[in-house]
Parts: structure tokens; C-alpha cells; sequence
């Protein structure tokens, strides 16, 4: 499982990917998830099963769903991207890789 998450820079969501890899690590579920900023996602997109967006960038989930369609794209709660809920957002990128 391939899950990208998206902000503005790439950076404060570095915290949220560690604990998201705690949580896989912890259910024995193999996952690779990397944060990037908006303008990197080019790069490293190709393989992703979800792009997961910051709180921050949400209103642009149109625009991505447009540039890389096939890809589910969701946004991270604003609550649980602000108490680092590794767990919590980890489940949903789960749910809509399970839904597409």
C-alpha cells in the first residue's frame, strides 16, 4: 500500500507520516507513506494508491482529483491532522483505497 500525504511544503506533515508508520508497523500491514509538498507530487505519484491532502491544501482536491484521476484523493480531518491521529487518518486512506 502506497499512500502519499500533501501539504503546502511537505513539512509539517512529516510528524503525522511517522505516526501513521507506527500504526501500520503495530498492525503488521506493510504500507510506504511519504509526505511531499503540492508541487512535488509529479515525482513521486506514480504506484500511489491515495493521496491523502492536508487540512490546509483541502480546497484544492478538485484540481488534484483532475490531475491525477484513478488516484482516490481525500482530505485529512482538520482535528485529527492537528492531534497527529496517526491511527485515525491511516483508516481512512484504508476505507477509500478498500471503496475505490
Amino acid at each position: 500500500m502506497k499512500i502519499i500525504l500533501a501539504c503546502a511544503g511537505g513539512m509539517s506533515t512529516g510528524m503525522l507520516v511517522n505516526r501513521m508508520k507506527e500504526y501500520a508497523g503495530k498492525q503488521a500491514i506493510e504500507a510506504d507513506i511519504e509526505a511531499y509538498g503540492l508541487s512535488e507530487l509529479e515525482d513521486y505519484v506514480a504506484g500511489t494508491d491515495i493521496i491523502l491532502l492536508g487540512p490546509q491544501i483541502g480546497f484544492q482536491k478538485e484540481e488534484v482529483e483532475q490531475k491525477y484521476p484513478g488516484i482516490p484523493i481525500e482530505v485529512i480531518d482538520m482535528m485529527d491532522y492537528g492531534m497527529m491521529n496517526g491511527e485515525k487518518v491511516f483508516k481512512l486512506a484504508q476505507a477509500a483505497i478498500e471503496n475505490k
